[in-house]
């Protein structure tokens, strides 16, 4: 099955993503499903799932969230309650561990997106070695190198913020059974693979520039 494990709604405070639209672009795009990984919120998980039910979408939605630890950002999929951002690295993934959620390592040499900075002490299932909104190709290449000499799966994910995108990259994950934790299973095991390719620089630097906007929006309005 082929997943995009790092997907972007309008629930995150730096995406514009329509729910219907992301689900219509990963159906066109060949997806058998994908992770809605909002910043710190995991409202958009559950939302995705009712709305795919109710358009007859036979796409699996995993419920998950991007959260912003004190040294950067980490990935939880199949999260059941908010764990709160600004927490150490170890303590979150504690927490994560304590739903029995997957814990997946994003973009960790990509600084300008809050990347970790490093692998080793961590006990997650994956890095995302193939992050779609990387402009270059250093970012990826060091995180594929380290999940390479540590042992650790790799998977990929779009990191998407515009609908369009969804499934640029992608993971594709061994498994029989159609059920979330059969899944999540897999990740957890290593049957899983990164494929795809990055996202046109176009939609990036489009996406920077429309964050940048907002944030000055915002603080012209807090003045």
């Amino acid at each position: 099955m082929k997943f995009d494990l790092h997907v972007h709604t309008r629930f995150s405070k730096d995406s514009d993503a329509e729910i219907d639209a992301i689900i219509f672009h990963a159906k066109m795009n060949g997806l058998d499903g994908f992770a809605v990984c909002d910043h710190d919120v995991i409202e958009g998980g559950p939302f995705s799932i009712r709305r795919a039910a109710e358009l007859g979408s036979d796409l699996m939605i995993i419920p998950g969230v991007e959260i912003t630890t004190s040294e950067g950002h980490l990935l939880v999929l199949g999260i059941k309650e908010i764990i709160e951002p600004g927490l150490s690295p170890v303590e979150t993934i504690r927490r994560a561990r304590a739903q029995g959620a997957v814990v997946i390592l994003p973009h960790p040499f990509k600084v300008t997106s809050h990347g970790i900075g490093y692998v080793e002490g961590l006990d997650v299932d994956a890095i995302e070695v193939l992050n779609a909104r990387c402009l270059t190709d250093g970012p990826n290449n060091k995180a594929r190198e380290a999940a390479i000499s540590m042992g650790i799966a790799q998977v990929g994910g779009s990191d998407c913020h515009v609908p369009e995108m969804v499934g640029t990259s992608y993971t594709e994950i061994d498994v029989q059974e159609r059920s979330l934790e059969a899944v999540l299973d897999a990740i957890r095991q290593g049957r899983v693979r990164p494929g795809g390719r990055k996202s046109p620089k176009a939609f990036v630097i489009r996406q920077m520039f429309n964050n940048v906007k907002k944030k000055m929006t915002r603080s012209l309005k807090m003045g």
